[in-house]
């Protein structure tokens, strides 16, 4: 498969992903608010969600691509039944204490929640929504070995199935029944393993019916191989959702101001549209190139190739970044203001997107570079990095909370994501696998050029617009997007080669 088709699959995939999930963010929106209940609902919610965003995204990918392409196909096949196993057993047994002890884990989630029974919401929500963590884990490592034997049609429409479920879940509840929020918010949460447990299937068929044979099952065996891999998964896990830990730990925080989670859930839900882009592309076609290269000691093309990826990422992420920070009142605004969710909680969501988008180019060229860090095994440094990371979030969040409330958490995920990105690189310079060429840096700053004009253009033209609506907010998009583009070509960010480079085989 060509790289140009591939990177469409992918690419169109996860973008739908992210589309239909902002379709639900909004009917969640509508349908709970971002009161009490929605606190208590998206709490719960994020732990299972944060797994399936990882997983989803191929966090468990570093830890299993490079070790079972080292082996022949029914070593690996075997190897892979064995990991399908004991992680199954493993999750099913985590799934069982999680039901036992919600409650406190509800409190770890949110401390700041403990008034009028919003925490006993809390456990029980998360009681309804755990088991979605066991389907999403097992079919991401299906999707693992799916993508490396260049199968991408399952792995990129699997996941649709979890957002599509729940649209389809709220669609029912808002139309057909009249329920307090409270009660919404449960069905939601049981709607959600559900399904996870129909995504899980559909991976599964696709493994079944893939010759030769992916997965080998038998009675599994412990072996040195599955230790390492197990011992790799969990700094994998932690490396690669590194930024979703950072809106984790900035949830417990914003958990002591009123509609604090709330708020951030739906920003964050916002900003991650281009970075989960980023991610699945990384994770998906980036990573099994480098594992490649690197087998072969082909250290100079590695670092080549992270310097176009980031090219690629920054061409993207910076003219995001900036149009969220430009275009998050009436952004927030039109996607959210309805029902339940007022006039007040629009401008809340509206500040703290601006300042989680000053972090989204800095997140992407994290989660571009650690793709290297991954390809070697050198998930330790990967995980010392995303340490680092948490560290300043947790630092900064707490010491911009009080003057700046939930807005000055949301700053202190963005410092954190700066100072993850440092770390990644630093790692990276330290063990020879990086080195920045002046292409990117020429690349980088035209790429800049035209964010400016771009930004110049969109702010001037809201000052002529009137109050946005849905209509003169997709108009800003797509003039900004029109701008942008003209801008690019007009300063040299994008070529006409790379258009062409694009047809290779990859």
């Amino acid at each position: 498969m060509s790289l140009i088709r591939s990177s469409l699959l992918v690419g169109l995939g996860s973008v739908a992903s992210r589309v239909l999930g902002f379709v639900r963010d909004v009917l969640f929106a509508q349908a709970l608010g971002a009161g009490p209940v929605a606190d208590a609902f998206l709490a719960a919610f994020r732990l299972p969600n944060l797994v399936r965003r990882i997983v989803g995204e191929g966090g468990l990918n570093p830890a299993l691509i490079p070790a079972l392409s080292r082996q022949e196909p029914e070593e690996a096949a075997a190897i892979a039944g064995d990991v399908l196993g004991i992680f199954g057993l493993a999750l099913l047994a985590l799934t069982g204490v999680v039901e036992i002890g919600a409650g406190l884990l509800a409190f770890i989630l949110a401390p700041g929640l403990h008034d009028d029974g919003t925490l006993a919401l809390v456990a029980l929500y998360t009681r309804l929504s755990f088991p979605i963590v066991v389907c999403v884990t097992l079919a991401s490592i299906g999707a693992a070995l799916l993508n490396m034997r260049g199968r991408f049609a399952a792995t990129a429409l699997a996941p649709l199935v979890v957002n599509g479920g729940l649209i389809l879940a709220l669609v029912v509840i808002e139309a057909g029944f009249t329920l307090p929020l409270a009660e919404r918010a449960a069905w939601l949460a049981a709607a959600s393993s559900l399904a996870g447990l129909i995504q899980l299937c559909i991976v599964t068929a696709a493994l079944l019916h893939d010759r030769p044979r992916l997965v080998s099952f038998r009675a599994p065996r412990w072996s040195p191989l599955m230790k390492n891999l197990l011992l790799a998964g969990f700094p994998a896990l932690v490396a690669s959702g590194a930024v979703q830990i950072f809106i984790l730990a900035a949830s417990q925080i914003a958990s002591f101001w009123p509609s604090g989670v709330s708020w951030l859930y739906y920003a964050e839900r916002v900003m991650q549209l281009p970075l989960g882009l980023m991610a699945a592309l990384g994770a998906s076609l980036l990573l099994p190139e480098l594992a490649r290269r690197y087998r072969a000691g082909e250290l100079q093309a590695i670092a080549a190739a992270q310097n176009r990826a980031l090219e690629a990422a920054l061409l993207l992420s910076l003219p995001a970044g900036a149009a969220l920070v430009i275009l998050a009142r009436p952004m927030s605004a039109v996607l959210f203001e309805r029902g339940a969710f007022e006039s007040a909680d629009a401008e809340g969501t509206a500040m703290v997107l601006a300042a989680l988008s000053l972090g989204l180019p800095f997140a992407t060229v994290a989660k571009v570079l650690s793709q290297s860090l991954f390809a070697c095994g050198s998930l330790r440094a990967a995980l010392m990095a995303a340490i680092v990371g948490l560290v300043l979030t947790v630092v900064a969040s707490v010491f911009l909370a009080f003057p700046l409330g939930p807005t000055g958490i949301a700053l202190g995920v963005s410092i954190g994501c700066l100072g993850h990105a440092g770390a990644v690189a630093f790692g990276l310079h330290r063990f020879g696998l990086w080195q920045p060429d002046r292409a990117l840096a020429v690349r980088v700053a035209r790429t800049a050029a035209a964010v400016l004009a771009m930004s110049l253009g969109l702010l001037a033209a809201m000052r002529l617009t009137p109050q946005a609506g849905a209509a003169s907010l997709a108009a800003l998009c797509l003039g900004g997007l029109a701008l942008y583009a003209l801008a690019a070509f007009a300063t040299g960010a994008v070529t006409r080669s790379d258009w062409a480079s694009l047809t290779k085989n990859a």
